[in-house]
């Protein structure tokens, strides 16, 4: 794992600045701190500049980038990991002279050799770019999923791209500004819809897209995307039969992701998936990893029961880090720097505390259960829209809404009827609709609209029934679960839960997550399986407790699922007062200056809070929201947070160092910094 970043003139070629590409890679130091390189390319046909920051995982001798090709042609700066890289290299190697033994390099032949239809071939999570000094041209392509992410815009002319848009920032004259609409979508859907951001210009390459830049021109298309049968063909094979199949699939990715020259270690959270993956590298792969857990002192969140009674039954060397609303509080600003977007809940903050917790532990890379939910309809939201599909049959029965009560025993209020039903049955019948599944979750989040200023609603314009989102032609054929699976996927998955749940929690300490349940063979075999054989009435991920109950206790692939959460009001308002910084960025001030949300709605939220002690989930997750978008506009609008830093320490940054290469390439010549 890595952070990359790059600059390429789209008009004239002009040289790019070294300073600046430094700069880049300096505010990616949190990304790779064991390396670093530049690479600049200029000549009178075109120019580029290329920056990559290392964390070593494979081949820590001869891995540095940029990397060239055997004839220096193609130039490379690479985040991620290609877990088939042995057997593709196998396959190259008749062709192609080796001159490392990274993945990096395999990606260069397989470019040379398939050109943009590499991608296919390749099994892994990635981002990279490739300059052909050749053709002029500039490659970039995204995995399958999301699992890495990549940021873009266009400002006087030139391509600024990057990992994080920290260090898209750092080379942009002005500081950004909030794109409002996007501000509305996390508000509404929970996340962005790419390929927008929080920031005005700057976008995201979409996942599983590749984008190729030549003569000034940008092309971007899309190479996957999750697929689901129109037929469900139920004779092809028995549960039985397509469990063992996701056994053999699960195990195999899994031991692909021990690929690494440096210590792997195990997330194990007690609930089935990161269970699964434990079992599997003990029992079928017949490798015991240390296992790393989080506790929480709040009972309402704290699953450490589970965990020790998994540890104890594979007998792993088991590490806890417990977690108290006090540690949410305090850690809330740096996450939103690792985030830089608003988000509506604290759950990447105890990830973030994990992540330096094995990080102080010396292990670099991690294997966790992400992905197992949204391909194996795991969450409650699929659940929700098969009840209400039920209950849709008969409208008036007062009978199946009691449905959802035991779905969401954890929720107050649905002890009464009318309150039941009331909000259940919004729209019940409309089951046709597209985005039947998440109705209910954008309208509760498009509650939060209240909190913003009267000009930013009047900006935002009406609420809408839909996200602007393309679907897929066969997208009203597919059955109702893999309609709510793809919209859960689309929308939720690479740009938030990969995201700031995934990446840069894990990033912010140099940790590598590796995600079995996310190997493109095993979602494609899950996406053709039929609803239920993954959500077989309540009981979720259904194939999944029969692939692997021989190797589990029935505590565990038995117990009812339990959302993975973070307390929220509590750790912002501990005994009821507000923190040093949230009181700082709830005050009129601080909301004035960011001009986004109505000081009232802020005022009469903080006065709720502070009458009943408490505060219900919407409110809860508005409150994180009004934090997290202060907090952005503070970081990176306002200039008073992390970018701001001081010339002595951006000097310093700057400087080259024994663990740096440059390289310069061309005929236009540059004022030379570095070695």
């Amino acid at each position: 794992m890595c952070g990359i970043a790059g600059i390429h003139p789209l008009g004239l070629p002009e040289p790019v600045c070294p300073e600046t590409l430094q700069k880049m890679v300096a505010m990616l130091h949190h990304r790779g701190p064991d390396e670093s390189g530049l690479y600049f390319f200029a000549d009178d046909l075109g120019s580029v500049g290329l920056g990559h920051a290392r964390l070593s995982i494979i081949d820590l001798a001869s891995g540095q980038q940029p990397l060239s090709n055997e004839d220096g042609m193609l130039w490379i700066t690479f985040n991620g990991e290609i877990f088939n890289y042995r057997e593709l290299r196998a396959e190259l190697e008749a062709d192609h002279e080796f001159a490392t033994d990274s993945d990096t390099e395999v990606i260069l032949h397989l470019y040379e050799t398939y050109g943009p239809a590499c991608v296919q071939h390749m099994n892994g999570q990635f981002v990279f770019a490739i300059w052909d000094e050749a053709e002029h041209s500039l490659f970039v392509a995204r995995d399958r999923v999301g699992i890495r992410p990549f940021f873009y815009t266009i400002c006087q002319n030139e391509l600024i791209f990057a990992s994080e848009m920290k260090a898209i920032l750092a080379a942009l004259p002005q500081p950004p500004t909030i794109d409002l609409t996007t501000l509305d979508q996390i508000f509404t859907y929970w996340s962005p819809l790419p390929p927008r951001t929080i920031f005005e210009n700057i976008q995201t390459l979409p996942p599983g897209h590749f984008m190729v830049v030549r003569r000034g021109e940008i092309h971007l298309e899309r190479y996957w995307q999750p697929e689901f049968p129109i037929e469900q063909n139920r004779a092809a094979r028995t549960l039985p039969e397509a469990a063992a199949q996701l056994r053999h699939l699960l195990t195999e990715a899994t031991r692909l992701r021990l690929r690494a020259d440096v210590p792997v270690g195990a997330y194990l959270s007690g609930g089935l998936d990161s269970s699964t993956i434990a079992a599997l590298l003990y029992h079928d792969i017949g490798q015991r990893l240390e296992t790393f857990s989080i506790a929480f002192t709040d009972t309402a969140f704290d699953e450490s029961s589970f965990q020790r009674q998994m540890a104890a039954h594979l007998g792993t060397e088991h590490h806890v880090i417990t977690c108290t609303h006090e540690d949410v509080g305090r850690a809330f600003p740096d996450v939103i720097w690792h985030t830089e977007t608003p988000i509506l809940r604290t759950s990447p903050v105890p990830l973030f505390l994990l992540s330096d917790f094995v990080a102080r532990a010396g292990i670099k890379v991690v294997l966790t259960g992400e992905g197992a939910d949204e391909f194996l309809g795991g969450y409650n939201i699929f659940k929700e829209a098969l009840i209400r599909r039920f209950w849709a049959r008969e409208p008036a029965s007062e009978i199946r809404p009691h449905l959802l009560k035991k779905l969401y025993s954890y929720v107050s209020n649905l002890d009464n009827p009318a309150y039941l039903s009331k909000f259940f049955g919004h729209r019940l019948t409309e089951t046709a609709e597209p985005g039947y599944s998440h109705l209910l979750r954008w309208r509760n989040g498009a509650r939060h609209r209240r909190m913003f200023a009267p000009e930013v609603q009047q900006a935002v314009g009406a609420e809408k029934p839909l996200p602007d989102l393309p679907l897929p032609s066969d997208f009203a054929r597919w059955t109702p679960l893999a309609q709510a699976q793809f919209l859960e996927i689309h929308i939720f998955l690479a740009e938030y839960l990969l995201s700031s749940q995934g990446d840069r929690m894990a990033m912010a300490h140099s940790i590598e997550g590796r995600f079995p349940f996310l190997d493109h063979n095993v979602v494609e075999f899950c996406n053709q399986l039929p609803p239920d054989f993954k959500l077989r009435g309540m009981n979720e991920k259904h194939i999944l407790k029969h692939a692997v109950r021989d190797l589990l206790p029935p505590e565990i692939w038995q117990r009812q699922k339990r959302p993975y959460r973070a307390p929220i009001h509590h750790s912002f308002f501990p005994q009821g007062r507000p923190l040093d910084w949230v009181a700082e960025m709830l005050s009129g001030q601080k909301i004035a200056e960011a001009g986004i949300f109505n000081p009232l709605a802020i005022d009469a939220l903080q006065k709720k809070q502070a009458r009943f002690g408490s505060l219900g989930e919407v409110d809860e997750m508005a409150l994180a929201g009004i934090l997290s978008t202060q907090l952005v506009h503070h970081h990176f609008v306002a200039g008073g947070g992390k970018l701001a830093l001081s010339a002595a320490e951006v000097a310093v940054t700057q400087q080259p160092t024994a663990n740096q290469k440059i390289i310069h390439r061309g005929q236009i010549g540059y004022e030379r910094i570095g070695h």
